[in-house]
């Protein structure tokens, strides 16, 4: 179990550096992305319910991370802010969503790209 929290807190980080990527050098298709979140209850619950299986990979590989407090906190956060969003109708949430792509303009995507990439570097790190 601790060796698959582990890979999976990897995959966390890759996929953070992954969406990076995407946001520096395709910003218009990470905006598109946010878009949809929330868009059908398909897609919300199934984005709520995978943000979980990282989440609860941090806290459980955090005694044996670099920075276990770092990473039982951003473990438990994720998982309550998760249950939260169960709990937010799904066109509140989809509403959010629409709003905050239509603030983050391409420019703005690119500038905080760096900060995911950096993110996901940060949580690869702690783990190996």
């Amino acid at each position: 179990m601790i060796l698959a929290a582990k890979y999976l807190v990897v995959l966390f980080g890759v996929f953070l550096i992954s969406v990076g990527f995407l946001m520096l050098f395709n910003p218009e298709k990470a905006r598109a992305i946010l878009r949809s979140a929330g868009s059908t209850n398909f897609i919300n619950y199934t984005e709520i319910t995978i943000r979980m299986i990282p989440a609860a990979a941090l806290i459980i590989y955090a005694n044996f991370s670099k920075y276990p407090e770092s990473f039982k906190l951003l473990g438990w956060f994720m998982i309550a802010t998760s249950l939260l969003l169960y709990l937010v109708p799904r066109s509140m949430h989809h509403k959010y969503s629409l709003y905050c792509a239509n603030i983050l303009k391409p420019n703005y995507v690119r500038m905080v790209a760096p900060f995911s990439m950096l993110f996901g570097g940060s949580l690869i790190y702690g783990v190996l």
